[in-house]
């Protein structure tokens, strides 16, 4: 039980990644409070861990402001809500052809989002001077990914802002620790437009983690568990640090020669 009686605040937390970690959290006797904009799954899935919910689009200051008087003092906060940019279709956002429109949406919620979730945990864990944050970047932080430049951008981001709060904290003499996570292909629900469930979904699985050393994708639960440990007492001495759990990919397997 580390994490009993703290609380966490987790954002994007009705699916994935988010909702691993809120389950996880929860068998570690953490108080949690799930947030998404997803209402619906995210007040189902609250009740069936017998936590809290609330609506929260993290690109709001005024949901930032509701949700700081629903829960003023966190312990941990997890940042975790973010999109691809690929929600609703496939649409050009490579370095040439994104429209700013697109740009800025995906940085809105991503960059601005955690942003405003270091600023929230900051005020809150400040009086006390102890917690955690957790944000959530990717692999797509610390590599290019023509494809998706405003992805990446975003995430890379995350990284270097996730160092600042560290030191800022650091700086003001609090014990408040921020961290980032960097995960490479999970197995979430973001995947099954692409995997299909035809008879070559396997076929596909293993195409896209060819180049992992390991082989695989990914689970959630492996990104949650790394959660646990750095939201943890156990992690006192762990601040600025990035974490990559990506099957050994940025290890530079595809760089060695075969």
């Amino acid at each position: 039980m580390r994490l009993s009686n703290k609380t966490a605040v987790i954002t994007g937390a009705a699916r994935g990644i988010g909702l691993a970690i809120a389950r996880h959290f929860r068998d570690e006797d953490c108080n949690v409070i799930l947030t998404d904009i997803d209402t619906e799954n995210g007040q189902r899935e609250a009740e069936a861990l017998s936590c809290r919910f609330l609506s929260l689009d993290v690109r709001s200051e005024n949901d930032w402001e509701a949700l700081a008087s629903f829960c003023p003092s966190p312990d941990i906060v997890v940042n975790n809500a973010g999109i691809t940019g690929f929600e609703n279709g496939v649409v050009a956002h490579d370095p040439e052809h994104a429209t700013l429109a697109d740009w800025h949406s995906v940085h809105r919620t991503n960059l601005d989002g955690t942003f405003l979730g270091c600023r929230y945990a900051l005020r809150g864990m400040g009086p006390r001077g102890t917690g955690s944050i957790i944000n959530i970047s990717s692999r797509s932080g610390l590599v290019g990914i023509p494809g998706a430049a405003a992805y990446a951008s975003s995430k890379a981001a995350i990284r270097n802002h996730t160092k600042s709060v560290a030191l800022y904290a650091a700086q003001k003499g609090w014990a408040i620790r921020c961290n980032s996570i960097h995960p490479a292909a999970i197995l979430t629900p973001m995947w099954e437009a692409v995997l299909g469930d035809g008879p070559d979904r396997e076929t596909r699985m293993k195409a896209l983690v060819a180049d992992t050393p390991l082989k695989r994708f990914g689970t959630v639960d492996e990104v949650a568990a790394i959660c646990i440990m750095l939201a943890s007492d156990e992690a006192a001495y762990i601040t600025g640090s990035e974490f990559s759990i990506d099957g050994g990919l940025l290890a530079g397997s595809a760089a060695v020669p075969g």
